[in-house]
């Protein structure tokens, strides 16, 4: 798709996002919108029938008087996002049509961020491939969203001139927003995700904050029986390939397949949820049915070893 007419589409998505905000609010996935936890608000002097457990013993200890803490429940939470700009994400699928997966990530990123500014969210974002190549801290606001698509936007352009250079590392993003999120968080990963030694990373990030891992993945259907080019798109190497023999035809589904068994796998064992995104479904309203199922029930998250 042009770049033109990809931002057309981003440009019409608030007003599909209060749809998808209405359904993050109203199915299991709503205490990740609203917050969860309290903040301290101020102490005051500790009066008889008080919880002894709220006392604050250096403000007491300071003015010679019992203090207690008050606290108010938080509200606000922060929502990161994963962005992989990697090569590989840009290829298109083998009938090259329809959208490559970082055009499907891109509209989901956009339709989730437009959807955080509904419900009052601070939304940030780090765009990645072997590395972080690009941070957006925590913030409110139409602008900073406008300008976290104008970015991702001109990393589709500089497609060309970056491939086969990089490949994409997830658990250096994780890593990176381990050290970033310092309160409660969802931090949604969106990828295809051709990279390998992340669900350690991702178990770690699971153990304080809600993850949801989307996974962009293209149409696995050959295009016509005979000998074919398929290529990395991240290595350049091309391979010939018997696309006409029946060996072949159930090789590359048994791949494809048990790669998916794999990353669902993978995720449940980290205990992030998970959504598998297809770049020929319709992306607003498979995120509005993920979000809204009341079936979805976030994995529950590992204990501290």
């Amino acid at each position: 798709m042009e770049t033109g007419d990809l931002l057309r589409n981003i440009i019409n998505l608030p007003i599909i996002s209060s749809g998808l905000a209405e359904e993050m609010l109203a199915g299991n996935f709503r205490s990740i919108f609203k917050g969860q936890g309290m903040e301290f608000d101020e102490a005051r002097h500790y009066e008889p029938g008080d919880d002894i457990r709220s006392i604050d013993w250096n403000a007491s200890a300071r003015f010679g008087y019992p203090f207690v803490k008050m606290y108010r429940e938080e509200r606000e939470l922060t929502i990161l996002i994963l962005l992989d700009v990697s090569p590989s994400m840009h290829r298109s699928h083998i009938a090259k049509q329809g959208l490559s997966p970082y055009e499907q990530a891109l509209t989901s990123a956009a339709l989730i961020a437009f959807s955080a500014e509904h419900t009052g969210q601070q939304l940030g974002a780090f765009l990645f491939d072997k590395e972080i190549e690009k941070v957006f801290p925590p913030r409110k606001g139409r602008k900073h969203i406008m300008s976290l698509v104008m970015t991702a936007l001109h990393y589709q352009n500089k497609y060309e001139t970056r491939r086969m250079q990089k490949g994409s590392d997830i658990a250096c993003a994780l890593t990176g927003a381990q050290r970033l999120l310092k309160k409660r968080s969802l931090v949604i990963v969106l990828s295809d995700f051709y990279s390998n030694n992340w669900e350690q990373e991702m178990g770690y990030l699971c153990r304080k904050h809600d993850c949801l891992a989307i996974r962009l993945s293209g149409s696995t259907q050959l295009p016509y029986s005979g000998l074919i080019t398929l290529e990395d798109p991240e290595t350049g190497i091309r391979i010939e390939a018997p696309a006409g023999l029946n060996s072949f035809k159930e090789g590359w589904t048994q791949w494809h397949e048990e790669r998916t068994t794999r990353w669902e796998a993978m995720c449940k064992k980290s205990g992030a949820s998970f959504l598998d995104l297809s770049t020929e479904a319709d992306a607003p309203a498979a995120l509005i049915k993920f979000f809204g199922s009341r079936n979805i029930r976030p994995y529950k998250r590992r204990k501290k070893i």
